[in-house]
């Protein structure tokens, strides 16, 4: 997620001075925001080697940990904030992530592209799965193991005992609080236990 509106509406979620935990970050380019630009300290989670390589050449503090394992490595609480930002979609244990999300940081920002925007819709009615700016590969070649939509989450979190501390959604940058799961190609949610 590099477009910089959209980075600046998830960076607003975070309070100043953070300590931050960033899963999937990456190229860091988001810790890298938050450091600059809110103070915020912390550390990314990659497992791609050029992502890695990338973060260090950032400046951001980066270990490269396979998500699916867990996070067993942070004990609860050692964060104020935990991002998955574009990770949870690619996750086997999508479940277990967004509960350890909320252990391991007081607060958890989830952001995913949202299958049931408009665009999408329309392609699946037209017999094709959507090839879109959020979710641009073929069906036979995407990394995106699920697709969810805006609504889908409210009730994974529900389901496992998290409160929805707000929600919306972004489209070109712009944030999206009115019929979101129509009107938003990004879902964002900020979660806590």
């Amino acid at each position: 997620m590099t477009d910089l509106n959209t980075l600046q509406a998830i960076a607003g979620l975070v309070p100043h001075g953070s300590r931050v935990l960033d899963l999937g970050c990456g190229d860091g380019a988001m810790l890298d925001y938050l450091q600059r630009q809110r103070g915020c300290t912390g550390y990314g989670v990659e497992l791609d080697d050029a992502n890695v390589l990338a973060c260090v050449q950032r400046g951001v503090n980066v270990l490269q940990l396979n998500l699916d394992q867990g996070l067993t490595v942070f004990g609860d609480g050692s964060f104020d904030v935990v991002l998955q930002i574009d990770t949870l979609q690619h996750l086997r244990n999508a479940e277990t992530m967004l509960r350890e999300t909320a252990r391991v940081g007081r607060v958890g920002i989830v952001a995913f592209p949202n299958f049931a925007h408009w665009p999408n819709r329309l392609s699946i009615l037209q017999g094709r799965m959507p090839v879109t700016k959020r979710l641009p590969y073929q069906w036979y070649d995407t990394p995106n193991i699920r697709v969810g939509t805006h609504a889908d989450l409210a009730v994974l979190a529900q389901r496992n005992g998290l409160r929805v501390l707000d929600s919306f959604g972004l489209q070109g940058g712009r944030t999206v609080r009115w019929a979101p799961n129509l009107r938003a190609g990004t879902s964002v949610y900020k979660l806590a236990r």
